[in-house]
């Protein structure tokens, strides 16, 4: 016997900004506690910076996909979308830096490379990330009801 059950327009719609929400959070932080780490480190704990600002985004690059692969699943079509282009920007980017940072880090060595490879991210990510945002919130979500298999 199937079951019907209803999942709400702001469910969907929590689900499709989900992704880029945690992601500008996570972005901000990490250059925030990359310039903080700046402004605290002295010469001999000149790491610091680095140990401050690059958890936050290792964290999330593990915990996101779980995220990706829940929403992957949404019944909502639009929802998978909106989580799909964001995984697609956020995933593209980090391995793109995987690739050119450690250029970039080794041309301007020390902290303003990092600082550079770090706001390259935030630059190409935030923005666009906050326009899906935008975007998810002005589209007119609609209540769906779908059937799931009871157990019994």
């Amino acid at each position: 016997m199937n079951e019907k059950r209803v999942i709400s327009a702001s469910s969907s719609r929590f689900a499709a900004q989900l992704f880029n929400l945690i992601t500008v959070a996570v972005m901000v932080i990490s250059l925030t506690a990359l310039l903080l780490g700046k402004l605290l480190a002295s010469q001999k704990v000149g790491f610091l910076p680095v140990v401050m600002s690059l958890p936050p985004v290792m964290i999330w690059l593990a915990g996101s996909i779980f995220v990706y692969a829940g929403i992957a699943h949404h019944p909502n079509p639009r929802a998978v979308h909106f989580n799909k282009w964001a995984g697609y920007r956020f995933y593209g980017v980090m391995g793109s830096l995987v690739v050119i940072g450690p250029v970039i880090y080794g041309l301007l060595d020390g902290w303003l490379g990092l600082v550079l490879v770090l706001g390259l991210a935030v630059a190409i990510i935030v923005p666009w990330a906050l326009f899906d945002i935008y975007k998810a919130a002005r589209e007119p979500w609609q209540d769906m009801t779908i059937e799931v298999e009871k157990n019994e």
